[in-house]
């Protein structure tokens, strides 16, 4: 049941983000007949702060009659990563250095994750734009910027394979109950990590900011996902023995974790 639930809001949440990405089609009709050297201002005129409100607000409403109470919800958010992607798209094809601060637009569904979260998420634009005001020639470094950027997608890309491996018994909260439909998953990106997803979301965290060339928020947030990823894997390493014993025991003596110097609970 929960699985299914899963897979609608899934269903839901891709719809609404392709509807809020449509909103790139907006300065495409006018790139048809012009160069992109203009794209970035346009976000910043008047005619095109009031073509995205009209854009969004017309889905916002066909959301509104097309889903209903926690349906809605997934469905906004999902339209709102959509819409700040697409704006992101419209920065990162500008000639401007800007761009790679555009790239960054699409994240993680976590929009209300945590306080923390929230902080760590300012903190780096921040960051940016004091350091793009005052040392702007420390933004300019490619190099470093596409390494961010393969950290981010690689570590994207692996979250999500491990979403798709795991399938019903993915689950973004850490489960003290086994559900009848519980196993062991073993196979596919398993056999490398035991905790893929939190592999994936490690690098692309700290990706984000290498990305973004911000030095300060490289280290913060390194030591930030470290901690927080060394506690949450003992956290579910104790609920995965209690689940399935011996087995996880073996598996945990074969497949590391994926994070640098986190070996997981201690097992006599």
């Amino acid at each position: 049941m929960a699985g299914s639930k899963l897979v609608l809001e899934g269903r839901v949440s891709v719809k609404g983000f392709i509807l809020g990405l449509s909103v790139v089609v907006i300065p495409l009709i006018r790139t048809w007949f012009g160069h992109l050297d203009w794209v970035f201002d346009y976000l910043t005129e008047t005619p095109g702060k009031i073509a995205i409100c009209i854009h969004i607000a017309v889905i916002n409403g066909l959301l509104l009659i097309i889903y209903r109470g926690p349906l809605y919800k997934v469905a906004v958010r999902a339209c709102f990563l959509g819409v700040t992607f697409g704006c992101g798209l419209i920065i990162s094809f500008s000639e401007n250095t800007w761009t790679h601060f555009g790239c960054l637009s699409l994240d993680s569904f976590l929009l209300n994750h945590s306080m923390e979260y929230t902080l760590a998420a300012v903190s780096s634009w921040v960051e940016f734009t004091v350091e793009k005001l005052t040392v702007p020639e420390l933004k300019q470094q490619s190099l470093l910027s596409f390494v961010g950027l393969l950290m981010v997608l690689c570590g994207e890309g692996l979250r999500k394979a491990a979403m798709l491996t795991a399938g019903s018994n993915f689950n973004h909260i850490v489960q003290n109950e086994k559900a009848q439909s519980h196993v062991l998953v073993t196979g596919g990106v398993y056999s490398y990590f035991r905790h893929p997803s939190y592999v994936g979301w490690f690098y692309w965290s700290i990706g984000t900011q290498v990305m973004l060339c911000n030095p300060v928020c490289i280290l913060g947030y390194s030591i930030a996902s470290w901690r927080f990823f060394r506690e949450r894997i003992e956290e579910e390493e104790l609920s995965l023995i209690h689940f399935f014993a011996e087995d996880y025991v073996e598996y945990k003596k074969k497949v590391p974790t994926g994070l640098p110097f986190i070996s997981g609970i201690r097992v006599n």
